[in-house]
């Protein structure tokens, strides 16, 4: 009887391990699409009130370079995917287009934001008023009236949407990523190309005998 109870007791360790494993196994719940615009919504926020509260310039500088990182894929596939979507489904030209103009708006302000750089006396306020800016899109997307609300009334498949908007967020921050290592890599060529000439000259010169 001993050794059946101790079986019974490793077959329950085996069931048991084997429905961890699968719960581990299982894949992450997709997110709608209105759910995860407003989780990167919730990101940004969070990384401008660290910017706010950050005293370290190069730590302002992280964030920034985050922050319109962010902001420039979230537009991009709010523009290629859920607002053409939001329009054939709800017909709402006016919030529409208005969304447009805002992201228009904050795509200006992001560039001269990243041409400029933390030494510029203005780079401070460029942050700030991007911040409010943001904070006055998030409003009208996701107010009680907003274009969020009219999406769920409407006869879109958010579901379906969410995963394009994630897929297509993975392609563009993975271009985005590339670009910067290309630029990195034409940084670093100068450089390079600069001291072999300097011993190529050299290299002549002594064989000149100067």
């Amino acid at each position: 009887m001993a050794k059946r109870k101790s079986k019974t007791r490793s077959t329950s360790s085996r069931g048991k391990a084997a429905r961890g494993r699968s719960r581990k196994a299982m894949p992450a719940k997709s997110q709608d699409a209105i759910a995860l615009l407003k989780a990167d919504h919730r990101q940004v926020e969070g990384w401008f009130e660290e910017f706010d509260s950050s005293r370290s310039d190069s730590r302002k500088q992280d964030l920034a370079a985050k922050i319109c990182a962010a902001l420039k894929a979230h537009t991009t596939i709010e523009e290629e995917i859920f607002y053409p979507a939001f329009l054939e489904a709800t017909g709402e030209e006016d919030i529409h287009h208005q969304a447009e103009v805002e992201h228009d708006g904050a795509r200006k302000l992001i560039a001269e934001i990243e041409k400029a750089g933390p030494d510029d006396d203005y780079f401070d306020a460029r942050m700030s008023v991007l911040s409010e800016m943001i904070k006055h899109h998030v409003r009208e997307e996701e107010g009680r009236d907003g274009m969020f609300a009219k999406a769920r009334a409407a006869d879109m498949d958010l579901q379906a949407l969410g995963q394009q908007l994630a897929t297509r967020k993975a392609e563009v921050m993975g271009e985005a990523g590339e670009d910067g290592e290309e630029e990195s890599a034409r940084s670093r060529r100068p450089a390079a190309d600069s001291g072999e000439r300097g011993v190529l000259a050299r290299a002549l010169r002594r064989v000149r005998g100067e």
